[in-house]
């Protein structure tokens, strides 16, 4: 378990990167991956908007989907959240190709 500060209005991957967590984000942040796929608390799930439809299509590519399955880049962070805790899937899917840079958005 390790703490970690964050600002509101930051992505879960951003805040990951920030502080060297092992959340890959291939796809920098633009919903084309499921490598920043996290699983939130039960309490904590429905603190956040619903997933959209390209969330969920990126989520049915990902390795051990749970109920509570989210993607890191889509969960914007803000003080209602403050104690959120996430766990890491076992292993995550990159579709990239070798030799792909991700481009911000």
């Amino acid at each position: 378990k390790q703490e970690v500060k964050c600002f509101e209005g930051q992505t879960l991957s951003e805040v990951a990167q920030e502080h060297q967590l092992p959340i890959e984000g291939a796809c920098a942040g633009s919903c084309a991956c499921s490598t920043c796929h996290v699983y939130l608390r039960e309490e904590d799930y429905d603190k956040f908007e619903e997933p959209s439809d390209e969330e969920n299509d990126m989520l049915d590519l990902a390795f051990f989907p749970q109920n509570t399955s989210r993607l890191g880049c889509q969960i914007k962070l803000r003080k209602a959240v403050d104690g959120l805790e996430v766990q890491l899937p076992k292993a995550t899917r990159n579709m990239a190709v070798d030799g792909y840079v991700a481009k911000p958005h």
